[in-house]
């Protein structure tokens, strides 16, 4: 999308002064400096109102984060997701831009009161559809116009993971919640917008193994983000941190791992230094062995327990927990 042009500080100065002084000439109004001149009345189609989509391009990069996990069944990993800046343009422009065979899921949005669409590529369904079912991570050529039942199964699994993944991204700006309607496979038929009306455009690519980087898009009308648009131009959203549950889980796993030595402590008796001195091979030593034992982590004693056997093979039973 191209970024406004801004006014010089000499444009500005001039604009003040013609105002200030007041001297108009109506007969040069169609005509500025050689080019047209087009009228504009201040607040009609004014769409700058969303900033640069501050709000909604923190949504997508949280989108990227949560979202991997949706991939995952398919996959068997974790790919990495990237968002493009938002674009801003009309439905029909972004049609005319697409192959007419997609996998199109729209979602309503109550809260919104609008309509939210997802748009995958048939290449793309084909390889999860692949993955999925114990083939490899490879690019598929498709020559056809509607999906498979399996497919529609894969398309559905992923379109419902990525609007959780969407629900959680947009919660800390605002409590949302999407819900499938409906499903089609051809862009001409889509019943998602007027072919004029503005519409916001979220790119997404995922990161493949070996493979070209596959993308799959988000619109949304520009109608429903408009009651918005104030939160939609502010950098700080909420100071509610997002949970991360792969990292959580990824944390847990590795502690879960640390390997620990684990002694058992039967007794500590008492030998004068002489006697110890005196020791020779085979000499044995008299003890008292108690009823109960210390279990040692580290060399922190943690656990009580009695000896015994267990399958040919000594054994400690824990009977209480030590505090520590």
């Amino acid at each position: 999308m191209a970024k406004p042009t801004r006014l010089s500080s000499s444009e500005v100065a001039a604009l003040v002064g013609g105002l200030i002084g007041g001297d108009f000439d109506n007969t040069d109004t169609d005509q500025l400096n050689g080019q047209p001149v087009r009228p504009y009345a201040f607040g009609s189609n004014d769409l700058s109102g969303f900033g640069n989509y501050h709000g909604l391009r923190m949504i997508n990069e949280r989108f990227c984060r949560i979202a991997r996990t949706a991939f995952l069944p398919m996959l068997r990993f974790q790919p990495r997701l990237s968002s493009f800046p938002p674009e801003l343009r009309t439905f029909e422009d972004y049609r005319n831009g697409q192959d007419n065979f997609v996998s199109l899921t729209i979602s309503a949005t109550d809260e919104l009161r609008g309509n939210q669409l997802l748009v995958l590529s048939p290449s793309f369904v084909s390889l999860l559809t692949n993955a999925y079912y114990g083939g490899s991570i490879t690019g598929v050529s498709v020559n056809r116009s509607e999906f498979t039942a399996t497919e529609h199964r894969v398309i559905e699994l992923v379109s419902d993971r990525l609007n959780a993944a969407l629900q959680l991204a947009w919660r800390d700006l605002m409590q949302l919640s999407f819900t499938v309607t409906s499903r089609e496979e051809n862009m001409q038929f889509v019943a998602f917008a007027d072919n004029d009306e503005m519409v916001v455009n979220c790119s997404f690519m995922v990161q493949l193994p070996n493979q070209e980087p596959a993308t799959f898009d988000i619109l949304y009308p520009v109608q429903i983000l408009k009651p918005i648009a104030s939160l939609l131009r502010s950098r700080m959203q909420s100071d509610q941190l997002t949970e991360d549950i792969t990292w959580r889980e990824k944390l847990e796993q590795a502690v879960l791992r640390v390997p620990l030595d684990v002694s058992v402590r039967l007794c500590e008796p008492a030998v004068p230094l002489s006697r110890l001195m005196s020791l020779v091979e085979g000499e044995v030593l008299p003890v008292n062995l108690n009823g109960a034992v210390d279990v040692l982590v580290e060399g922190i004693p943690m656990f009580q327990a009695q000896p015994g056997e267990q399958a040919g093979h000594a054994a400690v039973s824990v009977t209480r927990r030590q505090l520590v």
